[in-house]
Order: structure tokens, then C-alpha cells, then sequence
């Protein structure tokens, strides 16, 4: 029992300390509305329930977004996420840049990758339906320039 009592002891020491360790998301770029993508509003609905948490600059932060060591992950992610793809600053991408995010889109969807299993567990409103991935499919496939 002594032995239970000091490991519980120690992981809660660490988890406090832990509290002291933060990843800074960086201050997103400026944006007006007319930089954000521009798409159907079924589009739109999509991408801001499944994408725009870790994909914009209008990050829901969840309740469990800055506290250790949960937070270095979700932080991690949504530095990541935008550094990849920012829908609030798209239209400010060149072309090449677009067309790359389009088919990123296509595969992503198609091998499951987004959203990340671990936002969904939390967020079960993101998971894409069969419908729903096939029109973000069919919207990006659209904007894909053959060359």
C-alpha cells in the first residue's frame, strides 16, 4: 500500500510540474475576411466543425487545451496543423500552394487521416459521414487544375 501511495505521490508531483511547461501556439498572421477560403456553405460547415480547430485562426481551445501534458500535444497540433494549412489566410497562398492543399485534401479523406483519430475522441461532432466526405471530396477535386 505504502508503495501505491508513493507512486500516486510522485505522478502528481510530475503532473504539477508539468503545469509549468507550455508549448506557445504563435499569434496567428493577420487576416481580413476576404483572405479566408472561399467555398459552398455545406463546404464551409465542414471544414469549420472538422478542420478549423487546428486549420485557422479561429481555434475553439478546449477545456483541456492548456493543461499538461494534454496541452503539448493539442498545442503541437494546432501549431502544425497551421503551419500546413491556415482556411484563414488561403486566398493569400499561390496557386501552387492551393493545388497541393486540394489534393492533400482528396488524400487525407481517403486514407482517413483527418480529423485525427485523437480529435475525435474528443470531438464527435468533427467525424466526417460518408456524405460529407465525399462532397469535401467532390468540392476539392473540382478546384484541382489538371496540368
Amino acid at each position: 500500500m505504502k508503495v501505491l501511495l508513493n507512486i500516486l505521490g510522485w505522478s502528481l508531483g510530475v503532473v504539477l510540474l508539468l503545469q509549468f511547461i507550455q508549448i506557445d501556439i504563435p499569434t496567428p498572421p493577420k487576416a481580413t475576411p476576404a483572405d479566408e477560403i472561399k467555398a459552398p456553405k455545406e463546404v464551409m460547415n465542414i471544414l469549420k466543425t472538422s478542420c478549423y480547430d487546428c486549420h485557422s485562426n479561429q481555434t475553439r481551445m478546449p477545456w483541456y487545451g492548456d493543461i499538461s501534458p494534454i496541452s503539448i500535444g493539442v498545442h503541437s497540433n494546432i501549431k502544425n496543423g497551421r503551419a500546413w494549412l491556415n482556411f484563414s489566410i488561403f486566398n493569400k497562398y499561390d496557386e501552387k500552394k492551393k493545388q497541393k492543399i486540394y489534393k492533400g485534401i482528396v488524400n487525407s479523406i481517403n486514407i482517413q487521416k483527418m480529423p485525427p483519430a485523437e480529435y475525435l475522441l474528443f470531438h464527435k461532432d468533427a467525424r466526417l459521414t460518408p456524405k460529407q466526405s465525399k462532397m469535401l471530396q467532390d468540392w476539392a477535386k473540382s478546384k484541382i487544375k489538371e496540368d
